[in-house]
């Protein structure tokens, strides 16, 4: 970690993580309280794939892109992400705030044959350590400092690594979508958003080039009827930023 992320302000909300700790017996259900979560994560896998191929100068054909590279993943939850990373070949760390996701994704990787690293805690869990891949999907608006989270985010990525976040903006399309449909009608466990907390794509970029970092992508993530969620040009309900380290 740099010296921009020392501070007072705590890198967990304990509120936070008391919360999504109470949905970790859920989340690997499909219908589940984070049936959201598995809606979104094949687009999410489907971008997440083609910035590694493009990075890596891949064809997009083989299954293991990343055989022999380090993953983490931020906020990993239950393992959503990281199990597929796995899959892609890489050695996977996923960290999460709640104890409860670490041992439910735990159990679940094992009873899928599959071997990663959890642990539970925020970025200090890896301090000193690198990886040629750092996600973090839908976690930054949960932080008490997103300065600090994405100064220590930047801290553990290699040289020639690529970093994928994604986030909600702060629009009044995912004021809308996110919390008065979804928390209001009980798509999204009520009291999973807080509006004011959202980043918008100017302000995400910001931090990450005041941290270091060069983005060199940045990508919609809406939803139709029709289509469901999928990537395009539109940010104004979610988005992702990719970014490798400057100079």
């Amino acid at each position: 970690m740099t010296d921009a992320t020392v501070t007072s302000v705590p890198s967990i909300d304990p509120d936070e993580a008391a919360h999504f700790g109470k949905l970790a017996k859920d989340w690997w259900d499909p219908k589940g309280s984070s049936a959201m979560l598995h809606r979104l994560n094949p687009p999410r896998l489907k971008y997440i794939r083609e910035q590694i191929d493009h990075h890596w100068r891949r064809n997009g054909v083989g299954f293991t892109p990343l055989a022999g590279k380090r993953a983490l993943d931020m906020g990993c939850g239950a393992g959503l992400l990281c199990e597929p990373l796995s899959r892609l070949g890489a050695s996977v760390t996923g960290v999460d705030a709640a104890a409860e996701n670490i041992g439910v994704a735990r159990a679940h990787a094992e009873r899928s044959g599959l071997t990663i690293d959890y642990r539970a805690g925020a970025v200090e869990a890896v301090a000193g350590e690198t990886f040629d891949l750092v996600t973090s999907m839908e976690v930054i608006e949960h932080v008490p400092d997103p300065a600090r989270f994405i100064a220590g985010l930047a801290g553990a990525l290699a040289e020639g690594g690529l970093m994928i976040l994604s986030t909600p903006n702060r629009t009044p399309l995912s004021r809308l979508a996110m919390i008065t449909v979804g928390e209001g009608t009980g798509m999204i466990p009520r009291g999973t958003h807080d509006w004011d907390k959202f980043l918008t794509p100017d302000e995400l970029c910001t931090l990450a080039e005041v941290a270091g970092l060069k983005v060199v992508d940045t990508a919609g993530l809406g939803f139709s009827l029709g289509r469901g969620f999928y990537v395009g040009e539109d940010k104004r309900l979610d988005y992702f930023v990719t970014a490798v380290r400057a100079g």
